[in-house]
């Protein structure tokens, strides 16, 4: 019986991690499919970045209420799991409680901050609950969060309750077993909360004991394995793609938009007197299209710019900040995230299921998912990428898209369009011939 037993954990944990890998794989051709943007610079500051903002979680403590609650649920998880290498080993080869042997006395005060941060992980997700599905706050609300970013949220905090319910209850059943001296529960660890509810177990024989043990201990294990398949749909996956996210992040100010090369060339060879036009190679007439200025659809924004839609947490502090979705206007920088990644998503599929080649399907992330009413709402302030804990960067989908918008299809807002006139005929935004610029300190007649 322990061998088929053995077995099926195999099977599971082998299905587990192909279904892991396909996602990654999917996820990762996607991202790969942006523009190519170099940010291997400044690696020491990307390193501190990333261990301030990722692994110290600065950005949530600027809420202290919802930082801490959240820094509880990190560490929880990152700490209870490492019982799962434990629970792995002894899936695989049948043992019992495979660490003790190795870790001796420790494993111990090990198993015991298990239990208090799994009580932790329990609490903070019920008040996240409650802040989710009562108290109704604003951040939490908006058209783009539908039926399903809602259930998402709610899913997974009743899946780790869940999951650390099994956990206190595998241990506190392992532990009267242990002192019962039955065949297979040798004595390891120490269980300072599962004991508390031993009450509810003592009663029990050993048979029933060890059916409510195992049963926790599968539904622990198979419920992480799902969770960990389910976390690569989910906006949970920022609990992954969070520490690379970080560490690609742009190093230069905020307010200091980037440049597109091709235009800057042309510019600069316009305004060189030195310049020959006509030095220029003749075109190739078996190059590729060249590419257009900004960004219609995914694959024209920078592949930092899909692994931000891919990392988004919806936690909706980028919209809650911005200014003009405060002031009722159509933009959501949240919206904007998750709109590139739906597009790639669906972009990905396309691919898939056409042999590998994109086939055109009359849609794009401009117009489709996210409207010029929407861009130019934006006032490029950068208070979403401020507040992202995650540092994504809103804008820089925002601005290549706009720059689509303006240089490819001439589409902008007529007093935009106004400026540039001006601009290009005056020298200046102001309806005023130069001539006339100093009239202001000319003294009346």
């Amino acid at each position: 019986m322990n061998i088929i037993l053995q077995l099926i954990f195999a099977v599971a944990l082998g299905v587990t991690a192909f279904l892991f890998a396909k996602r990654i794989k999917f996820i990762r051709r996607n991202i790969l499919l942006g523009r190519d943007l170099d940010r291997s610079d400044r690696k020491d500051e990307r390193w501190k970045l990333m261990f301030k903002v990722a692994v110290g979680q600065s950005k949530m403590v600027v809420n202290p209420i919802a930082g801490a609650l959240h820094i509880v649920v990190y560490l929880g998880f990152l700490i209870v799991n490492v019982e799962m290498i434990e629970i792995v080993v002894d899936g695989l080869f049948g043992t019992h409680r495979f660490l003790s042997t190795i870790l001796g006395s420790f494993y111990d005060v090990l198993v015991a901050s298990f239990e208090f941060f799994a009580v932790g992980v329990i609490l903070a997700c019920a008040i996240f609950l409650i802040r989710r599905n009562v108290l109704n706050i604003k951040r939490f609300l908006g058209k783009e969060m539908t039926s399903w970013p809602k259930s998402d949220a709610n899913i997974i905090l009743v899946v780790e309750i869940l999951l650390m319910s099994a956990f206190l209850i595998m241990n506190a059943t392992d532990g009267i077993l242990q002192t019962r001296g039955a065949e297979h529960y040798s004595q390891a660890g120490s269980f300072p909360i599962s004991s508390i509810f031993t009450g509810i177990f003592n009663g029990m024989s050993d048979g029933a004991l060890i059916a409510i043990e195992r049963i926790a201990w599968w539904f622990h294990i198979l419920g992480v394995m799902a969770f960990l398949v389910y976390v690569t749909y989910s906006k949970h996956f920022h609990i992954m793609l969070a520490f690379p996210n970080v560490w690609y992040s742009k190093l230069t100010a905020k307010g200091q938009l980037d440049n597109n090369q091709d235009v800057k060339k042309e510019v600069e060879m316009m305004l060189d007197p030195n310049a020959d036009p006509f030095a220029a190679p003749a075109p190739d007439a078996n190059a590729a299209p060249p590419a257009p200025f900004g960004a219609k659809d995914v694959k024209d924004l920078t592949w930092k710019s899909i692994m931000d839609g891919y990392t988004c947490t919806e936690c909706g502090r980028c919209t809650d900040n911005c200014p003009a979705n405060m002031t009722g206007k159509l933009l959501s920088p949240r919206k904007v995230m998750m709109d590139v990644r739906d597009r790639a998503d669906e972009f990905g599929k396309n691919i898939d299921c056409n042999k590998g080649e994109f086939k055109e399907d009359g849609k794009s992330l401009l117009g489709d998912y996210i409207t010029a009413e929407e861009l130019w709402a934006c006032t490029s302030c950068n208070a979403c990428v401020e507040a992202c804990p995650v540092n994504n960067d809103p804008l820089a989908v925002i601005m290549d898209l706009r720059r689509f918008l303006v240089m490819e299809e001439s589409k902008a807002p007529m007093e935009l369009n106004l400026m540039m006139q001006n601009i290009e005929n005056n020298q200046a935004p102001w309806q005023f011939s130069p001539q006339d610029r100093f009239n202001w300190a000319t003294e009346d007649d």
